[in-house]
């Protein structure tokens, strides 16, 4: 049974991650988006449920695609069903998808977001038509123009945010200042820096580098409250230590998101063919085992799958269209991640102020 109606507002006065920690949480999840739909929605959702003690999900879609991949049928505890009749093509129109199709698993999903019977969305679905769909239905916050992409990439310190990953692919230099705030506040939060490294991503670290729209970033950032640590190139969002985000424009940022996967798919490759070379390679590959295992966890794109929509009155994550089961539980993880630090209200809360003062200046 999924819960009451809470409309998304605010929180006004406490702690709200505190406040929210001691409440049961629901997440929405798109079970028909995807290159796989229900085949790995639904053993994703059981895969979590089985290690998280205190989410309810919510799977969204046509009920007897969804039935067919769960054990015997049944619906286990904490696991609910919520029908819906359509559902968007991962080549569908946004505009299509949004105006003709009400009832489909992803409009249902972000419907029970903003009816406050869910607490976070998850969809692999179609980027524009979910980008537009949550747009349309939960809104973006106060002094947000418009929404951003956000996810974690590998780096050699652990781990670099960027942002925007594809969601605007025509930027102004104050939407790339926007996307930097609402950075820091999303990073803040999840990794629990006060001051997180921003730069802003650039043809070259010299001043005289880059587009004017860039450049005209680049002076609102320096004039702002922010860790702003000036232009930064491709490399360093893998290999510089002191940078925690990265910020651009959706069409570079897509282009950067797909180059490392690509990469970190040709490594793995090219490991494999040179150890099956011969019999020696072969040798030297079982000595190395354990060193090849943990490398290929920590490059493995499924583990970064999850890539959050920031600016909107509401939680919604999207996964990877292609992802399997266990790369489509990590999009729900940081779902919950994100419900427990209240993103949507320290954005609406905190931001407010800065991006007037600073748009202004």
């Amino acid at each position: 049974m999924i819960g009451a109606g809470r409309p998304w507002r605010p929180s006004l006065t406490g702690h709200p991650a505190l406040e929210r920690m001691s409440q049961s949480i629901t997440i929405a999840l798109d079970a028909m988006g995807g290159d796989h739909g229900p085949s790995v929605v639904v053993p994703a959702a059981l895969r979590f449920l089985k290690h998280d003690a205190d989410c309810e999900l919510v799977l969204v879609g046509r009920e007897a695609a969804i039935r067919e991949n769960l054990p015997n049928g049944q619906l286990p505890e904490r696991l609910s069903l919520q029908p819906a009749t359509e559902e968007v093509s991962m080549d569908e129109l946004p505009s299509r998808a949004l105006r003709g199709k009400k009832d489909s698993s992803m409009r249902v999903a972000i419907d029970l977001v903003k009816a406050g019977r869910a607490d976070a969305c998850v969809s692999a679905g179609n980027t524009g038509a979910l980008m537009a769909t949550a747009r349309f239905v939960l809104k973006t916050l106060p002094h947000i123009d418009r929404p951003a992409i956000i996810t974690s990439l590998p780096a050699v310190k652990g781990k670099t945010w960027v942002l925007d990953l594809g969601a605007n692919v025509d930027c102004e230099a104050t939407h790339l200042y926007q996307f930097a705030v609402m950075g820091a506040e999303l990073v803040s939060a999840v990794d629990g820096k006060d001051r997180p490294t921003v730069g802003l991503l650039n043809i070259g670290q010299e001043e005289i580098k880059g587009n004017e729209q860039v450049k005209e970033a680049h002076e609102l950032l320096s004039k702002s409250e922010l860790n702003y640590v000036g232009y930064v190139e491709g490399d360093d969002i893998y290999l510089r230590d002191n940078l925690d985000i990265v910020v651009t424009d959706g069409f570079v940022g897509n282009v950067a998101l797909k180059n490392t996967e690509g990469v970190a798919k040709l490594f793995r490759h090219l490991m494999a063919a040179e150890f099956k070379r011969n019999l020696l390679t072969r040798l030297a590959g079982l000595a190395a085992l354990p060193v090849l295992r943990a490398l290929r966890r920590r490059i493995d794109p499924r583990r970064y799958n999850g890539a959050s929509l920031l600016g909107l009155r509401g939680i919604v994550v999207k996964s990877h269209g292609g992802a399997d089961a266990l790369a489509f539980e990590n999009a729900i993880a940081i779902a919950k991640k994100e419900v427990l630090a209240d993103i949507a209200d320290r954005i609406q809360q905190r931001v407010g102020q800065q991006l007037d003062v600073s748009v202004s200046a």
